[in-house]
């Protein structure tokens, strides 16, 4: 099987606040930017992604995401991440004949394209799934197979919106890639131990020292 998946993305200079400790308003966007070109290069080169679709009404992020190869959606509904990927979901399927779909984050700079074929693969054996971070309390991922609604409830406390739903955990190890999330600075931190991307990697060495 293989997979769209839909990455949304928030208009950059609004993107990433919970990183105000470790980066001020000049830096932000151009992490936030760095995060999804990372992540998307990354989704693209895995064997599993047929496309990924990025949602967003960023004009800067849309071209720069569509030069790595990435499909651009605009967030029509303008009414928060899951209505935007619930949009982005229809849209895509509506093009791809009912293709599987699968929401991605767009703040995984660490992302490994073997990591994520083993999520998808996985994911593959199930009506709905999804994976949870590294906190152990949101989601990095949820998936839809051919057909199936992807009923996205990201937020705060997804892990457990996302079983109540009726969406299988995967429960997989060495994945660590697809659950690093980037929220605050500790997560940096967490990502650039794990070996980052280049352009997160080149955003990151801007930061004052000992926020790295």
């Amino acid at each position: 099987m293989q997979w769209t998946l839909v990455v949304p993305l928030k208009p950059l200079p609004q993107a990433k606040s919970r990183l105000a400790d470790t980066a001020d308003d000049g830096l932000r966007p151009g992490l936030a930017l760095a995060f999804a070109q990372d992540t998307v290069a990354a989704a693209l080169g895995c064997p599993a992604v047929r496309d990924v679709v990025v949602v967003t009404n960023d004009a800067l992020a849309a071209r720069e995401l569509a030069a790595l190869g990435a499909g651009t959606v605009p967030d029509l509904p303008r009414a928060g991440l899951n209505a935007a990927l619930a949009h982005a979901a229809t849209v895509v399927g509506a093009a791809r004949r009912a293709a599987s779909v699968a929401a991605l984050n767009a703040d995984l700079p660490a992302l490994r394209p073997s990591e994520l074929a083993r999520v998808l693969d996985a994911a593959a054996e199930f009506p709905r799934s999804f994976l949870a971070d590294s906190a152990g309390l949101g989601t990095t991922l949820l998936a839809a197979s051919r057909g199936r609604e992807l009923r996205p409830q990201f937020g705060v406390g997804s892990r457990a919106r996302h079983r109540a739903s009726g969406a299988v955990e995967l429960t997989l190890d060495a994945v660590d890639s697809v659950r690093q999330d980037v929220d605050t600075g500790g997560d940096l931190r967490a990502a650039l131990a794990l070996g980052v991307g280049p352009r997160t990697a080149a955003a990151a060495a801007r930061l004052p020292a000992g926020q790295q």
